[in-house]
C-alpha cells in the first residue's frame, strides 16, 4: 500500500489541465483521416474544437507546475483508527514523564597523568504520578546516588529528594519541589489483555529523551530471576522497544493510562549465542501502586526478615555434597535477637520450605519470604543432620 495514500485518504484530486500538444495533434490526425473517410466535416471540426481547449492548457501548464503535495486535514467525521489512539495516549502522558540523572560519589584513579577524580552519571526515566511532585522510577535508576536531579520534556532540570526505595520489586519515588507540567494516572493492570496495545516513552540512552515506542501485551505474570537471590514476579512481557535509559518509564495503554513500570529487557539467554529481540519487562500498575503508597506514607516497604547469611542450594551443589535435596537455603551465619535465632536455626542447617511453599528453582527463597507479613508466625521445614525437623518463627521486620 502507498504510504501517501493511506494517510491522506481525503486528499483532492488536483484541477484537470486538459489534453495537451501531443494529444490535439493525435486528434487532429484522427480528425483529418476521419474526414477523408466520411466526408471530412465532423472530424475537422473535432481536430480544431481539440486544438482551441488544448492550446491554453499546455501554457498553463509550463507556467505553474507545483513545488509541494498539500497536506489536507481529514474529513471531521472519519473514523478514529488505531493511530490516533496512539496520538492522544501519547499527547496524554509525555508531559509527566522524565528523566532522572543520578549523580554518583566521586570516584579516584590514577591513569598515564597521574591521580584524576570524576564524577559519573546514570539516567533513567521516571513518570509524574501526583501534582504535589511525586514521581515513580526503578531502584536501580537511583541505586547508590549522591544527588538527583529531573530533567522535564521541555528541557527544564530541577532538583529532586529521595523519597523511598524497595530492592525486591525494584520501584522508588523520588519528590520535586513546585508546578510540576502534567501528572499521569495509573490504570489497572488486572485488566490487561495478550495482543493488546502499548506504548513505552522513555530516555532511550539517556540521550534522546520522551522516546516514543509500541507494541503489544506479549505475555502476562512472567518471573525474572535478579541474581541477587530473589525474582521480580508478575510482570508483563512486551515488545514496545526498551532500550538503556527507558528504565522507570511508563508502560502506556491507549486510554493513556499507566499500566506499568518499564525495568528490564533480554537480549540473550544464558550461555546461548541467541540474541534476542523484544523482549521487554515492566512491573505492573498493581504493584506500583501498592509499593508507592508505603513508599510515599513511610519510607520504605515493611518486609519480613529473618537474620541469616546463606548460600543457595542448587542440583548441582546438591550433587557434588551428595544432599538428600535438590534445592535449599543452606544457613552460614544466623544473628542475634533475630526471629531465625529465635526460632532455633542453627550454623549448618538447610531450610527446605517456608510455610507450604517449597523452596525449589521457580521460587526464590526472598519471594517465599515476602509472601508472608511482619509479625505472622509460620513454619520452616529444616534439614539438620540427617533428619527433618518443623520450627515455627514469628517474622520480625527488615531493618531500615
Amino acid at each position: 500500500m502507498d504510504i501517501q495514500t493511506a494517510y491522506q485518504p481525503y486528499q483532492p484530486q488536483p484541477p484537470r489541465r486538459g489534453l495537451g500538444f501531443r494529444g490535439a495533434v493525435l486528434i487532429l490526425i484522427t480528425g483529418l483521416i476521419f474526414g477523408a473517410i466520411g466526408g471530412g466535416v465532423a472530424g475537422g471540426l473535432v481536430a480544431v474544437n481539440a486544438i482551441h481547449q488544448a492550446a491554453p492548457a499546455s501554457v498553463a501548464a509550463s507556467s505553474s507546475v507545483p513545488n509541494s503535495v498539500p497536506i489536507v486535514s481529514a474529513a471531521s467525521n472519519s473514523p478514529v483508527m488505531a493511530g490516533d489512539e496512539l496520538v492522544a495516549a501519547v499527547k496524554k502522558v509525555s508531559p509527566a514523564v522524565v528523566t532522572v540523572v543520578n549523580t554518583l560519589p566521586e570516584q579516584q584513579s590514577y591513569d598515564f597523568f597521574g591521580f584524576s577524580q570524576s564524577t559519573p552519571t546514570a539516567t533513567g526515566s521516571g513518570v509524574i504520578i501526583s501534582p504535589d511532585g511525586y514521581i515513580v522510577t526503578n531502584n536501580h535508576v537511583i541505586d547508590g546516588y549522591q544527588s538527583l536531579q529531573v530533567i522535564y520534556a521541555d528541557g527544564s532540570q530541577v532538583d529532586a529528594k529521595l523519597v523511598g526505595a524497595d530492592q525486591y520489586a525494584d520501584l522508588a519515588v523520588i519528590k520535586v519541589s513546585g508546578n510540576v507540567p502534567g501528572v499521569a494516572q495509573l490504570g489497572n493492570s488486572d485488566n490487561l489483555q495478550i495482543g493488546e496495545s502499548v506504548i513505552a516513552i522513555g530516555s532511550a540512552l539517556g540521550d534522546f529523551k520522551n522516546t516514543v515506542t509500541s507494541g503489544v501485551v506479549s505475555a502476562l505474570n512472567r518471573s525474572l530471576d535478579t541474581g541477587n537471590g530473589y525474582s521480580l514476579e508478575s510482570l508483563i512481557q512486551t515488545d514496545a522497544a526498551i532500550n538503556h535509559g527507558n528504565s522507570g518509564g511508563p508502560l502506556v495503554n491507549l486510554a493513556g493510562q499507566v499500566i506499568g513500570i518499564n525495568t528490564a529487557i533480554v537480549r540473550s539467554t544464558g550461555l546461548s549465542s541467541d540474541v534476542a529481540e523484544g523482549l521487554g519487562f515492566t512491573i505492573p500498575s498493581r504493584t506500583v501502586s501498592d509499593i508507592t503508597s508505603q513508599l510515599i506514607s513511610q519510607g520504605y516497604v515493611d518486609r519480613p526478615y529473618l537474620g541469616i547469611r546463606w548460600q543457595m542450594i542448587t542440583p548441582e551443589i546438591a550433587k557434588a555434597n551428595s544432599l538428600p535435596m535438590d534445592w535449599g537455603i543452606y544457613i552460614q551465619q544466623v544473628e542475634a535477637n533475630t526471629s531465625a535465632n529465635q526460632a532455633g536455626l542453627k550454623h549448618g542447617d538447610i531450610i527446605t520450605a517456608i510455610g507450604s511453599d517449597q523452596i525449589d528453582g521457580s521460587s526464590a527463597f526472598f519471594n517465599l519470604l515476602n509472601r508472608h507479613k511482619v509479625g505472622e508466625t509460620t513454619t520452616l521445614t529444616v534439614w539438620r543432620n540427617g533428619s527433618q525437623l518443623t520450627l515455627n518463627t514469628t517474622l520480625q521486620s527488615q531493618p531500615h
